[in-house]
């Protein structure tokens, strides 16, 4: 994705991506590539390289990974959190929604809307051993591709928070 940052009139670029399978002898592979966002503080560290943060794999259960505020992802462990909920019996959704409401309630005074609720977009998807899969926003609108090995489909992400329509 690029758009023109209006303040340089340079180029922003985003465009972390994460892919998770099971494969046919019912293995688990995730990765999630490390931002592509522009302007970064030098020296960063992002949470896709962190396991737990970006992504996590137990091939007993399942794997999980993000895009979106990294930061978050580091402090509350976020992929780590899923995968040990639907190790517990939760849904991959499920268990990406109770990883969001987490990190909402984790969210500094500074990140937070007039509303009190995080100002920034995460996305949290997810994969059970048995093929379930899932993916949760904070916000609304949120989307991500599947193929179930016969086709490719893009899926709509559970949200905690419905963004309000621009009606100007």
């Amino acid at each position: 994705t690029q758009k023109v940052d209006a303040a340089s009139r340079q180029p922003a670029t985003w465009g972390t991506i994460n892919c998770t399978a099971v494969d046919s002898n019912g293995d688990i592979a995730g990765v999630t590539t490390t931002s592509g966002l522009s302007y970064k503080i030098p020296g960063r560290v992002g949470d896709s390289p962190i396991i737990g943060a970006g992504l996590y794999v137990d091939n007993a259960v399942g794997a999980a990974g993000s895009t979106g505020r990294g930061e978050a992802n580091t402090q509350n462990c976020s992929s780590f959190l899923v995968v040990e909920l639907m190790r517990t019996g939760k849904s991959p959704t499920d268990a990406c929604l109770e990883a969001l409401k987490r990190i909402a309630d984790h969210t500094e005074p500074r990140l937070r809307d007039k509303n009190g609720r995080p100002a920034f977009d995460l996305k949290l998807y997810a994969i059970a051993k048995d093929g379930r899969f899932g993916g949760a926003s904070m916000w609304s609108g949120g989307k991500f591709a599947v193929h179930d090995g016969q086709s490719a489909r893009l899926e709509s992400c559970a949200y905690l928070y419905e963004k309000k329509r621009d009606t100007r």
